[in-house]
């Protein structure tokens, strides 16, 4: 049984190797293992993780069973977007997936941003499973980003968005 709670410093190891194995799980097929490698060095090293821990305008939750970290979520105020909150991280662990972990934490994180009426996100495009799983959830689609992430990736995003209950 996993139990949905705020991040702790302590579990940033935990997170850091639950978001290598999802990425490369969810990403290799379609950009090759040296790219998500390249990619996990850089958004989740120590400082990138510890750097979202500490924000305050943020959530960072994790599943824990008392052992493992089963799944994450991580979503922040938008800087650029009034009333925005942007979900950047929903993940879980791949051999644990459908299990309600990520509807769970998804479910909290909901609840976290009384001030935003609109929970928006951005997906690869060819992530099936993960847009599924966002409308399901109330998300539609309301564009495109062809350079997801920082700079010129050149890694396009489907940008989904949910009006929350104010």
């Amino acid at each position: 049984m996993y139990f949905v709670r705020t991040a702790g410093e302590r579990d940033l190891e935990k997170v850091r190797a639950l978001l290598a194995e999802s990425f490369h799980a969810a990403y290799d097929g379609l950009h090759g293992r040296a790219k998500v490698d390249e990619l996990v060095a850089h958004l989740f090293s120590p400082a990138a993780l510890k750097a979202r821990l500490v924000r305050k305008d943020a959530e960072f939750l994790v599943a824990d069973d008392g052992r493992n970290i089963g799944g994450m979520g991580y979503a922040a105020m938008s800087q650029e977007l009034t009333k925005t909150v942007m979900l950047h991280l929903l993940y879980v662990s791949p051999a644990l997936q459908r299990q309600g972990i990520g509807r769970d934490i998804f479910a909290e994180l909901e609840t976290c941003f009384p001030d935003a009426e609109i929970m928006r996100l951005e997906v690869e495009p060819q992530n099936a499973a993960a847009i599924a799983f966002y409308r399901t959830h109330g998300f539609t689609e309301v564009g495109r980003n062809e350079n997801s992430g920082a700079g010129q990736s050149g890694i396009p995003a489907l940008v989904l968005e949910k009006r929350l209950a104010g």
